[in-house]
């Protein structure tokens, strides 16, 4: 790995309506970029901000700063795929704009990545300004993914890290539309190691990950890196029909040896519902699966882009 000045360094910034707190970020991130022995860019991605986030960020007067304007709200995961597709150098950083990811861990992330690992990722200690639930609900993500998972994707880890050039070549050959960003850090192998941090609260700022936003986010994860769920709804209905095969022994054997009456239609009713239940839930973990693979067989492009302003670093890159 390079130890001197003769590489380059790139910050890979995603932001969707982030005014308020970018020019606190910009500055502390400068702070830092100026501590390090090396070139560096800073590539921010505009994802279709309804304020003033793209006027901001075409406000900096620092010639290592590039502005990647998409041409509306794709998300998060490709913004962020945007910006590394753009980003030229050795090393490439990953970090939100709400400043919980602090930028002054940058360069222990740096210090790893010279050691040879290829993939250095900041692991979260404690995350402050967030509720129990929401911090409960992330914890039980994280072990669930990793139970039913192959992919071992780092717990309490969130997009914040370095990579090296040739984990972003590798990143870059993976196109698929339904892109769970963490997962895919961990798919594509190399070294790789944490760095523990304490997660700060959001600088300012609303945070955009409301609930909803959240079971998406977590139900995009867990289709696309396992078959699970597939499992559990075909392992459900054998067993619901292993049950209901009994119960219809049970039914057959108690009517001829006591002649039972037709009776029993509130049991009935509770069998009927409870299988009709199964069968709508399996039906919708399938449809999920179709959905995605609906989407991936029109092989759209990620993104587009409305404007790119490159950085000095970006144009002697070329």
């Amino acid at each position: 790995m390079p130890t001197n000045n003769q590489w380059t360094l790139s910050i890979v910034v995603p932001a969707f309506n982030e005014e308020e707190v970018l020019p606190a970020f910009h500055q502390r991130l400068t702070k830092v970029l100026e501590k390090l022995d090396c070139a560096s860019e800073i590539l921010y991605v505009n994802d279709g901000s309804s304020d003033a986030t793209l006027k901001v960020m075409k406000g900096f007067r620092d010639p290592r700063v590039a502005v990647i304007d998409l041409s509306r709200n794709f998300g998060k995961e490709i913004a962020l795929t945007a910006g590394l597709d753009h980003a030229r150098g050795e090393a490439v950083v990953v970090i939100d704009a709400d400043l919980q990811d602090p930028p002054e861990l940058i360069p222990e992330l740096i210090a790893r990545w010279q050691e040879g690992y290829d993939v250095v990722f900041a692991r979260r200690s404690a995350r402050d300004g967030e509720s129990f639930l929401k911090k409960s609900s992330a914890k039980l993500f994280y072990r669930f993914i990793q139970g039913v998972n192959r992919v071992k994707i780092p717990k309490d880890t969130g997009d914040f890290r370095l990579l090296s050039r040739r984990a972003v070549e590798a990143l870059k050959q993976l196109r698929e539309s339904h892109r769970f960003m963490k997962g895919l850090f961990a798919w594509i192998g190399y070294p790789q190691i944490a760095v523990t941090y304490r997660r700060d609260p959001r600088f300012a700022g609303k945070t955009k990950w409301n609930y909803w936003h959240l079971w998406n986010f977590a139900l995009e994860g867990i289709t696309s890196f396992t078959i699970t769920p597939l499992k559990i709804a075909t392992y459900l209905g054998l067993v619901t029909s292993f049950g209901s095969f009994t119960y219809a022994l049970f039914v057959i054997y108690k009517t001829l040896v006591y002649g039972d009456p037709v009776q029993g239609y509130p049991s009935l009713m509770v069998v009927v519902l409870f299988l009709g239940g199964v069968q709508l839930m399996s039906l919708g973990v399938i449809g999920e699966y179709m959905g995605r693979m609906f989407n991936e067989t029109k092989q759209r492009p990620l993104y587009f882009i409305n404007s790119f302003s490159p950085s000095t670093v970006h144009d002697e890159a070329k």
